[in-house]
């Protein structure tokens, strides 16, 4: 079953609006997504990893004016909680979850597409675009909106300035293990040392991307749309 089959209304129709619980996995930004859901009113519940549940179940547990996590279902691996009894238990409590990249780390986008039937806040078949080896990625999106952006090498013997080799690790796969190059005998070289030390592996280099860098302030430009709100927030850092 595919996330588009999901009939989501008739999953939160199904809810008690007046008691919901946000959902968060217990790692990351956690506590910052339970203190503020706390402050405007809402119920949390954190998935916790057994051997990590100690944070959230015990030293920021809710008691009397105490805490921000009001109940934990603690899981043998994150992987569990595409469970069906995982699902159901999240559906009891009314759960919408927050996402972030912690998130994503433990769960490919098809099992979250497919088996997880519980809503997600904001949208869950968006997410691949964040990925560069997911099509359409960001990049088509640019591309698409005519937004000026760095020389994509296709290829390194092509590399023709300072450039920036977008690669993951070897080990930590979700981290990226990025490196500047000038030109390819630089790239080559630098490429086989990071192989050597283990840090990146061959295969995940043929699929890095190589991007031109540009020199200037490096700003991260995000924006949210609050539908409540009717408001569109930019933020930069």
């Amino acid at each position: 079953m595919g996330a588009r089959e999901y009939d989501f209304d008739s999953i939160l129709s199904q809810y008690d609006k007046k008691d919901i619980h946000i959902g968060v996995l217990g790692g990351h930004s956690a506590l910052d997504v339970c203190r503020g859901a706390k402050k405007l009113g809402f119920k949390t519940v954190a998935v916790c990893k057994r051997g990590r549940e100690k944070t959230y179940d015990n030293y920021y547990k809710t008691r009397e004016n105490k805490g921000i996590v009001d109940k934990t279902i603690i899981l043998d691996e994150f992987s569990h909680l595409t469970k069906p009894n995982i699902v159901k238990k999240l559906q009891e409590l009314n759960t919408i979850f927050i996402h972030n990249r912690y998130f994503w780390v433990y769960f490919d986008f098809a099992k979250i597409e497919s088996e997880f039937p519980v809503p997600i806040f904001g949208n869950r078949n968006l997410l691949r675009a964040e990925e560069r080896d997911q099509k359409p990625n960001q990049y088509d999106f640019l591309k698409k909106a005519g937004i000026r952006m760095p020389k994509i090498f296709d290829k390194p013997e092509k590399i023709d300035r300072l450039s920036l080799v977008k690669v993951a690790e070897a080990e930590r796969k979700y981290e990226r293990a990025f490196f500047f190059v000038s030109d390819y005998e630089d790239y080559q070289k630098k490429s086989e040392q990071l192989i050597e030390k283990l840090r990146i592996d061959k295969k995940d280099l043929e699929k890095a991307m190589i991007e031109e860098y540009v020199i200037g302030a490096p700003v991260n430009f995000n924006y949210f749309y609050s539908i409540m709100n009717g408001e569109l927030e930019l933020m930069g850092t």
